[in-house]
């Protein structure tokens, strides 16, 4: 059972769900926001979000965020939400790789006991199929 007081979240992608739901999280408990691009860590350590999915007082008020691309950040958290897109091709079909990407580097942080959560628009059953996997081998 998870101990509410002891949780130290991770988000996984900073976009249009994962920043706003950071941020939320990052008023009450320490929180992690990662993402890959240097860039937009950056602004968001100086407060700016230049998509406008949060405004700055926002932002500011998250007192326990830090937002961080190195996957280290990510080892002292033991519960990880994955807000990374899916996108579709000219087919119509979801391209996982942005999960898969997702998966292995939570694969390299999570522990035995973490708690793991994708927040993404894919098909039933895909992230039992295609992510589980990738973070089990990349964790063993």
């Amino acid at each position: 059972m998870l101990d509410m007081d002891n949780v130290r979240l991770g988000v996984i992608g900073l976009g249009y769900v994962g920043l706003p739901l950071a941020v939320e999280f990052g008023k009450v408990l320490p929180t992690v926001g990662f993402d890959i691009n240097t860039k937009r860590i950056a602004e968001l350590r100086d407060g700016v979000d230049h998509t406008l999915e949060v405004e700055p007082e926002l932002l500011a008020e998250a007192s326990q965020l830090s937002f961080e691309s190195e996957i280290e950040a990510l080892r002292a958290c033991n519960v990880y939400i994955v807000t990374v897109p899916t996108p579709i091709d000219a087919s119509r079909r979801p391209d996982l790789t942005p999960l898969i990407k997702a998966s292995e580097t939570l694969g390299q942080v999570v522990g035995q006991g973490d708690v793991v959560i994708y927040e993404s628009t894919v098909y039933p059953g895909a992230t039992e199929e295609a992510c589980i996997p990738v973070v089990e081998r990349v964790s063993a």
